[in-house]
């Protein structure tokens, strides 16, 4: 069974096998010479040898030494999660080559711990928005429920209530439906099938998810699209996108306005175009309505929970595209949103 040397038993087998050869060579050297002069000569030269040797392991036990030193005190800083770890990456010598490693060691740790960290405030802050948007539709059951089991009713009132009751299932059923499209987009569950598909057919299935609310609200709705444009995307994650800022269009346009989707195909890109005579976005919200449970103050009077931009963004990047932003108070708003013309890799 095979044991590890340690650095003491190595210099000891060195000098011990120094001490042989030199006694071997003694040997032969005084069996086949009597001259005094060639035999000092060689005891001077041995013992020469012997000094140099002993000084050779000490200056490298001393370099390994202070290589091992070094070596603990930068693992041991790791170790300790210290933010401050210094390296000497200044020489050319194994302990700054051994330096270099530890660092990239160190800066690839220090960036999956800092992604670990990102990773759980953005999990606290979606179960925090989540709990906050579960909450009001949760208590306005509870009340409702309470009321129906606690008061007598005429069947008419308590119509109303379940009607009620059903609109707050509704916003609970629309939430964790938005809550599992987010998920899935943003674990990589969902992989994008990108293929060159017409965009004519994408606005038509986004478009066919707001009929009946425009019809309802009397908003015309106006389309410029030639059929015979085909761009690289997802048609099903597409459409979903489109129908989010168009079923926002129909939300914030009030009854009798006008939607327009524009649909032009430039070298690079492809632009969709969704404007609406709404009520406007003020200019610096413009960054704000994309993120995650985002809505106006002004706006908590409709109905939403605040993902559809959010979604609309995920689904858009993750195909090499981007959305812009045009609005004035009042006026309306325009939403441009670009899908390159050549298939991302």
């Amino acid at each position: 069974m095979k044991k590890n040397l340690s650095t003491n038993g190595i210099y000891i087998g060195i000098g011990a096998a120094f001490i042989i050869c030199t006694a071997v060579f003694y040997f032969i050297l005084f069996y086949n010479t009597e001259n005094r002069v060639i035999r000092g000569t060689a005891i001077i030269f041995s013992l020469l040898v012997l000094l140099l040797g002993i000084l050779l392991i000490v200056l490298i036990k001393g370099k390994l030494t202070a290589f091992s030193d070094s070596l603990n005190a930068c693992i041991d800083d790791i170790v300790a999660g210290k933010e401050d770890v210094t390296f000497d990456l200044e020489s050319e010598t194994l302990t700054g080559k051994f330096n270099y490693k530890l660092q990239r060691l160190y800066e690839i740790m220090q960036n999956g711990k800092r992604q670990v960290q990102e990773e759980k405030q953005a999990i606290q802050e979606m179960i925090s928005d989540i709990s906050h948007q579960v909450k009001t539709p949760v208590t306005n059951l509870k009340m409702y429920n309470s009321t129906l089991l606690e008061r007598q009713l005429t069947p008419e009132k308590a119509r109303e209530f379940h009607e009620l009751m059903e609109s707050q299932i509704d916003k609970l059923d629309f939430l964790m439906q938005a809550m599992v499209k987010m998920s899935r987009l943003e674990t990589g569950v969902i992989t994008l099938s990108v293929s060159p598909t017409p965009i004519y057919d994408t606005v038509g299935l986004a478009l066919s998810g707001i009929e009946r609310m425009a019809e309802q609200k009397k908003i015309e709705v106006i389309v410029d699209c030639d059929p015979s444009i085909v761009v690289p995307h997802d048609k099903k994650w597409t459409a979903e996108a489109l129908f989010n800022i168009l079923d926002n269009a129909v939300k914030y346009t009030p009854s009798g306005g006008k939607i327009s989707v524009m649909v032009e195909h430039w070298e690079m890109a492809t632009k969709i175009d969704i404007s609406d005579t709404g009520r406007g976005i003020p200019e610096h919200h413009y960054a704000q309505i994309f993120g995650r449970f985002y809505r106006e103050d002004e706006v908590h009077d409709i109905s939403g929970v605040g993902v559809g931009l959010y979604l609309c963004r995920e689904i858009i990047s993750k195909q090499g595209g981007y959305i812009q932003v045009k609005s004035e108070i009042g006026q309306g708003s325009t939403f441009s949103v670009f899908l390159p013309n050549e298939r991302q890799l």
